[in-house]
């Protein structure tokens, strides 16, 4: 039986190889590994800076978005050497996580057909110091109108207390809105804090926006999630392929394309994203940590 083709990709200062290329991850959309390989090249000079450091925990479809999937947070023997680890501890025990700091190690992670990342909002070397705080704007149904009134009404509530925000889409259902920290409080604060501003905003929105962790006590509103920002907890990250028809792409947005009413959270997707990549809109928005300490007397 004729060995099965491999594609040799360059990727920085290494050459990964690539099996099975051909395999198609996204039957809907004839979207093969050798397509999502590319992306993940294409990207890597504007994903890797907000992945180099962070533990991962890697969503992988071998079969495809239509086969099973699994979750994957330590890293197999097999890995190759120069893949960095990093050994965080849990509950009775250690995970050694992927840290992924460069584009060979982004390929690499395409060919074992991760098709979505998850990072932490913390670095290996301080992981309970985070230098992300996430809200997750998760809403009801299908409709992104109160998706994005609800981002306009957190960003003016974070504006209130003078914290920069990122906004997000998910690839997925809703958008992310993210505060950039300066590594010195502790991630359980940092979880009350959050809890602490989504109180504040769905009690100015009761009809529209709630904190209730059930499904069955939000009704019809928008849900404030803030759960991401417990420890060892974790985030898609920005450019990330969503295991969803058409291969949507969490993607970075400004501020003003809220007012957009085109906009929704699968708008960018695995051969669309290449559009998005002339401008950065996070460029300044992440360039400096925040301290709590001022916002925390504001509130």
């Amino acid at each position: 039986m004729a060995a099965k083709p491999k594609l040799a990709v360059r990727a920085g200062r290494r050459t990964v190889e690539v099996s099975r290329p051909d395999k198609v991850l996204f039957p809907d959309d004839g979207l093969t590994k050798a397509d999502l390989v590319e992306h993940y090249r294409t990207v890597a000079p504007r994903m890797l800076p907000h992945l180099r450091g962070r533990p991962l925990m890697l969503e992988r479809h071998p079969d495809g978005i239509n086969g099973g999937r699994f979750m994957q947070k330590d890293v197999p023997d097999y890995y190759p050497d120069w893949i960095r680890r990093a050994e965080l501890p849990k509950q009775n025990g250690t995970v050694t996580h992927v840290l992924c700091d460069d584009t060979a190690t982004l390929v690499y992670l395409a060919d074992q057909a991760c098709l979505t990342l998850h990072r932490f909002l913390a670095k290996a070397d301080r992981p309970r110091c985070p230098d992300r705080l996430v809200f997750d704007l998760d809403p009801p149904g299908e409709d992104f109108a109160p998706v994005r009134e609800a981002a306009r009404q957190l960003c003016a509530l974070l504006d209130e207390l003078r914290l920069p925000a990122a906004l997000m889409t998910t690839g997925s259902r809703g958008l992310h809105v993210i505060v950039p920290l300066d590594r010195r409080t502790d991630v359980d604060e940092v979880r009350d804090f959050a809890r602490r501003v989504a109180d504040t905003l769905a009690s100015r929105h009761p009809d529209q926006l709630t904190t209730a962790p059930r499904k069955q006590d939000r009704g019809e509103r928008l849900y404030l999630d803030i759960q991401r920002n417990g420890y060892a907890q974790t985030a898609v990250a920005p450019y990330t392929v969503r295991a969803l028809p058409g291969a949507p792409v969490a993607t970075p947005i400004d501020g003003s394309e809220l007012d957009d009413p085109e906009l929704h959270p699968r708008r960018w997707t695995l051969t669309n994203i290449a559009e998005r990549l002339a401008e950065d809109p996070w460029r300044d928005v992440l360039r400096r940590g925040r301290s709590l300490r001022a916002a925390w007397r504001r509130m």
